[in-house]
């Protein structure tokens, strides 16, 4: 996921999510450095108060058919938009579990994995206090294969449940109530039927992601939903002010006792939107801010401040987040059609100095040897194909390749970036490491909000703008094989815009393998088929992994209820409440 799901909610009977409530239980929760990664910090359940959020970029878009951001998931999970199931809000392993928020329950399976049904709750509202029925889950669905209007979210649904209709999406559908795609059947306003052409033992995580949350027909503005999507939360847009800020509060048509996940503590969310990351971390440490929702950890400049200060770095943690810190290499642009220009670049890389970049070892992530994380089945420690654990380059391996490919004395090309954060430094050390073997890269850097979807994710602009390489951070969609490496290799994936493999990877053996994996319903076994795909793609050249990201997060002492949830890598954004 440059991106991650979806969650579950709760309304008080009154509908003012529970201010009329004001018991406050406390209990001593875990203390000190790393707490919220072994359980939850200052636990409470008192309610009001204004969370306050900061992030230097805009989302990529509210809109859940079109999100991909992995804090843009867990912020919409946890406020806003509610799907048939969730993962739980929890620390642990008990947060990788998937339960009910929408529905009753997992659904009921038959037909050896190709039928699911599902039976949602009662008392299901948006924002409006229209009720939330089997249909409008159907539609929110179906607006997920309208790619030509809604780019940038993951291809899943389509993929799976398209079989062969070509369904253009609701907005070309000649169906008179929008409902036409066959695969979903709403046979009565609280079931939801999905037939699969094949078992896929995964299936139940593609429908916690937001882009099966549902959405209102006659609400539905198309490409302009995501300036102000509704509602089936416990809290709901005020505003949103693109670049500047967005303000949630409380909706009080959500149901608390339909929800088992969220605590909806504060009345309001203010998200200040544009902030330089440096900035966000002084406001961080002197307490007038409470997280950085992007949850990427903070600048060099911080990190000293934090770490070597004792009564600061109580407040900090240092998760495993699941991303993989990578960049591409693009098949499409010369000469990287060339597998020994690929192989050069591998070569040429000094992981170390980029890891530097993003914070070192303590706060930046491990080196990185291969495209599956360690968070992941399927994870090989010891597949290492350009021998790289150290971190430093092999000059002499590169300047061999590169003799192979026809170009001994180096070449041109073009390395893309985002604009913000860590990545332009990053950035800027895999092009002096390329230097060394006289690849002379310039930097292209990008704003961040359009980076994923149409800068990378445009193959015509990688090609016209001679993107030969292009730095990525990705992180499972859900914890499998399939949630994490999938779309970024299979080569029948491609698409004009929102495209996630970077490389235009299309390997037949690759591509049969992904197939044969998603059908395997012992995980185990799946896990092992995708330790086989993912040494296939480190022998094809075409990413350079360089680290297992860390992120140093910093959190206002104020803040409470806070745990790192291991479903998404960051701090359970539902879950965060204020002390004062």
């Amino acid at each position: 996921m440059a991106g991650s799901t979806a969650i579950a909610l709760v309304l008080s009977a009154c509908g003012s999510g529970g201010e009329d409530k004001p018991t406050t239980t406390e209990t001593k929760g875990e203390t000190g450095f790393n707490a919220a990664t072994k359980g939850v910090v200052n636990p409470s359940d008192k309610k009001g108060g204004t969370l306050k959020l900061q992030t230097h970029d805009d989302p990529d878009s509210w809109d859940g058919a079109r999100a991909y951001y992995a804090w843009v998931w867990n912020f919409s999970k946890g406020y806003y938009a509610r799907t048939l199931l969730t993962n739980e809000a929890k620390p642990g392993d008990d947060g990788l579990k998937l339960v009910g928020d929408l529905a009753t329950d997992l659904p009921k399976i038959e037909d050896g994995g190709k039928k699911y049904t599902f039976t949602l709750k009662d008392g299901l509202k948006f924002e409006d206090g229209s009720p939330i029925t089997s249909k409008d889950v159907k539609y929110g669905i179906e607006r997920n294969f309208a790619t030509d209007i809604l780019s940038g979210g993951p291809p899943y649904l389509k993929d799976v449940l398209d079989q062969g209709q070509n369904y253009p999406g609701p907005y070309k559908d000649t169906d008179p109530d929008k409902l036409g795609l066959k695969s979903v059947q709403t046979p009565d306003d609280k079931t939801i039927v999905f037939t699969l052409k094949d078992p896929l033992s995964d299936f139940n995580y593609l429908l916690a992601m937001p882009g099966s949350a549902p959405v209102p027909k006659d609400k539905d503005t198309g490409v302009k939903y995501g300036d102000k999507p509704v509602s089936s939360g416990p809290y709901k847009f005020q505003s949103y002010d693109a670049g500047k800020k967005a303000v949630l509060v409380r909706n009080e048509n959500w149901d608390a006792k339909t929800d088992t996940v969220r605590k909806a503590l504060p009345d309001s969310i203010e998200l200040t939107i544009g902030t330089a990351p440096e900035e966000i971390d002084n406001q961080l440490i002197s307490g007038t801010a409470d997280i950085d929702v992007a949850q990427t950890g903070v600048q060099q400049g911080a990190q000293a401040k934090v770490l070597l200060d004792a009564d600061k770095k109580k407040n900090a943690d240092t998760p495993n987040t699941g991303f993989i810190r990578y960049f591409s290499i693009n098949t499409k642009v010369a000469p990287f059609d060339n597998i020994h220009c690929r192989k050069a670049v591998q070569y040429a890389t000094d992981k170390t100095t980029m890891q530097t970049a993003r914070g070192g070892a303590d706060a930046g992530g491990d080196i990185a040897t291969n495209m599956l994380p360690p968070t992941i089945g399927g994870h090989d420690p010891n597949l290492d194909p350009y021998n790289t654990k150290s971190g430093k380059p092999q000059i002499d391996k590169a300047k061999e390749e590169l003799k192979l490919c026809g170009k001994p004395d180096g070449f041109d090309t073009v390395i893309a970036t985002r604009n913000s954060g860590k990545e332009p430094k990053t950035a800027e050390a895999l092009q002096a490491a390329l230097k060394n073997v006289g690849i002379n890269a310039r930097l292209d850097p990008t704003d961040a909000s359009l980076y994923f979807r149409s800068t990378i994710g445009a193959p015509s602009n990688t090609h016209a703008k001679g993107y030969g390489l292009m730095m990525a951070g990705w992180g499972a969609d859900f914890p499998t094989g399939y949630g994490f490496l999938q779309v970024l290799v299979d080569g029948r994936g491609i698409t004009p815009s929102g495209n996630n493999n970077y490389a235009e990877l299309d390997n037949a053996e690759v591509n049969s393998l992904i197939d044969k994996a998603k059908a395997e319903t012992d995980a185990a076994k799946a896990a092992e088929i995708w330790g086989q795909i993912n040494k296939i793609v480190m022998d094809e050249a075409v990413m350079v992994p360089f680290v297992y990201d860390k992120a140093l997060n910093y959190r206002n002492p104020r803040v409470t209820n806070v745990f790192v949830t291991k479903y998404y890598g960051m701090y359970d954004f539902g879950s965060l409440g204020v002390s004062s």
